[in-house]
């Protein structure tokens, strides 16, 4: 039976050349110039770390990141800003959680939008994705369609599609 799974994936490697790529525009704008901004990646924890002097440096140093990932074909609701905290020498730092994998209640809303369509497809969560299995490729392709046109709060790739 044709099958395929609903993923939240980031690669690393585009992520890493992003947060380079961001490293980079922040050394050569004008506006940063005799700054103290860092952006650094940790790819074993998945999170993401600025430290800058100011609320508009780092606005424009998620933006920057935010086109860079887009540019890399990275959603930009991956990365999941946390609390803006002083530090000392007047700086202040912000912490980035990235998203990987799709929660339990993202994963139940995403089946139920897939029992409402009444295809005679199966949809099961197995650990941080979700698989769907049907007779046709047609009504596989009729749900990715669907869900590329919901507005969810985690990216979606669609992978492992088998026939």
């Amino acid at each position: 039976m044709p099958s395929f799974d609903i993923v939240n994936k980031v690669d690393l490697q585009e992520l890493d050349n992003a947060v380079n790529m961001t490293k980079k525009v922040i050394e050569t704008r004008y506006d940063f110039r005799k700054s103290k901004t860092e952006i650094t990646l940790n790819k074993k924890e998945m999170g993401l770390h600025i430290v800058t002097e100011d609320d508009m440096k780092l606005k424009a140093v998620q933006g920057e990141l935010a086109g860079n990932l887009v540019r890399r074909k990275i959603d930009a609701k991956t990365v999941d800003y946390g609390e803006v905290e002083p530090t000392s020498k007047g700086m202040i730092k912000q912490s980035a959680r990235l998203r990987e994998g799709i929660d339990k209640d993202t994963a139940r809303k995403i089946v139920k939008l897939i029992k409402d369509m009444k295809l005679k497809v199966q949809a099961q969560i197995q650990d941080q994705q979700v698989r769907v299995t049907g007779k046709k490729i047609d009504d596989l392709q009729a749900i990715i369609a669907m869900l590329k046109e919901k507005d969810l709060d985690v990216p979606l790739q669609y992978v492992n599609m088998k026939s």
